[in-house]
């Protein structure tokens, strides 16, 4: 957001080609990335559950410096993890640097569009952050099993702070405009993940002495699943990003700023669905369905309140924090055109990312994965076929579309009581009776 409030002062053009960048990295990266974070957090939250019912699980290592012993976790899934987060990131750095301009074109900017130059750039030098990212999300999914949300917010926190330090530096005083603003998103990944690294390493051999072919064959299963998964969200909303971008500079740019509004504030909700994957992933692994009962009527009831709350801020203040992007009265009046979609999607978009966090939580990768792919197919074929009439009014409501078929379908899973959840409910069934 910082970058964006940057770029804003150059004008809509860098602002546009921001967005059209980030859509283009977050479809590359993300792919892989989201999996991999959310299975990382439901097996070092299981393996963290077993092991406090048995010592075994534990590795002592003898302090060089002090010749101490000090007791670290060994946790596979996460040496596991972090191997395939290494070479999963170099490819993405690869593919992005490398073919820059060809997903440039792929989001349909041409090549006197004047979007394309500095999109390409800022791709190609955002591209050099993919492994820190991808290192840095296996080690959020650690800390995540663990319960422990403060440490990668202090991390956050600590690399979002340098990059805004940095972007006035290298955009204005060193005059490398938008390659500024990717460089300095890039040194502040690669410190996010060096602190992540750091704190687990006092807490978890990171690389585990006994490799377990298991593990590998475990995460490509359920990578494999949640990647269709992925690759269905990504596919609509950069089909969203691409319907919009299509319709010039200005609004694209107003686009821009309601997509980075309703994302920063979907991350509050997004905090909630990690907390409920960890608890009903502990209470599920140990067998305690009780626990996990509980815990999925409590958050999927934060999670509404949540979203109505966050849907009453965004309607008064909207205007108060687009502003923070641009002064261009052009640029506000279009993204004010997206203040229904902003704001009222809210209580859908939280409910739809608890029940995200309740499907992870049971490992059921399965149904999150085909039911994602047909809500992104009718919600696809909404946008295509309502943007080129109604323009961006056609892009709000299909994404609102999809978000609400996301709840839909996670409430018909709960409700059949199919796959993993029939455990939870069997108990209570008979327990009733």
């Amino acid at each position: 957001m910082k970058t964006a409030n940057w770029l804003a002062a150059s004008g809509s053009s860098e602002l546009a080609a921001v967005g059209v960048s980030v859509s283009v990295f977050n479809l590359v990266s993300k792919l892989f990335n989201v999996p991999l974070l959310n299975i990382t957090t439901s097996f070092v939250a299981e393996e963290q559950a077993m092991a406090d019912e048995s010592s075994d699980d534990y590795h002592r290592l003898s302090d060089g410096f002090a010749g101490e012993q000090q007791t670290k976790k060994l946790l596979p899934s996460l040496s596991t993890s972090l191997a395939l987060a290494t070479g999963i990131g170099i490819a993405e750095s690869i593919a992005l640097s490398v073919g820059s301009g060809f997903w440039i074109n792929l989001m349909g900017i041409s090549v006197d569009s004047p979007i394309r130059i500095p999109a390409e750039q800022f791709l190609y030098l955002r591209a050099f952050g993919a492994p820190a990212i991808v290192v840095a999300l296996a080690a959020q999914g650690a800390f995540r099993g663990f319960k422990d949300t403060k440490t990668p917010l202090y991390a956050i926190v600590a690399g979002n702070l340098l990059n805004a330090f940095l972007d006035p530096i290298l955009i204005f005083l060193f005059d490398l405009g938008i390659g500024g603003a990717a460089i300095s998103t890039v040194i502040s990944e690669y410190l996010i993940a060096l602190l992540l690294l750091w704190k687990l390493n006092d807490e978890v051999l990171l690389i585990s002495p006994n490799f377990d072919g298991r593990k590998i064959i475990q995460y490509l299963k359920s990578g494999g699943l949640l990647i269709g998964r992925t690759l269905a969200v990504l596919i609509t909303m950069t089909l969203a990003t691409s319907m919009a971008a299509r319709r010039g500079p200005i609004p694209m740019a107003g686009y821009q700023i309601c997509t980075q509004v309703w994302l920063t504030v979907s991350l509050l909700t997004d905090a909630l669905a990690i907390a409920g994957q960890a608890l009903l992933a502990r209470g599920y692994s140990q067998g305690d369905y009780e626990q996990a009962r509980e815990v999925i009527y409590m958050v999927l009831q934060i999670g509404v309140a949540t979203g109505v709350a966050l849907a009453v801020i965004l309607f008064v203040g909207f205007g108060a924090f687009s502003r923070l992007f641009s002064t261009d009265s052009e640029v506000l009046e279009i993204a004010w055109s997206g203040i229904l979609f902003v704001a009222g999607s809210q209580p859908m978009n939280a409910v739809a990312f608890v029940i995200d966090g309740l499907y992870y939580g049971v490992s059921d990768f399965g149904y999150a994965a085909y039911s994602m792919v047909f809500v992104g197919i009718v919600s696809s074929a909404f946008i295509l076929a309502t943007a080129p009439t109604f323009g961006l009014a056609g892009v709000w409501t299909g994404l609102f579309l999809f978000m609400t078929l996301r709840v839909v379908a996670g409430i018909w899973r709960l409700g059949t009581k199919g796959g993993p959840w029939e455990r939870i409910w069997s108990e209570a069934e008979q327990l009733s009776d």
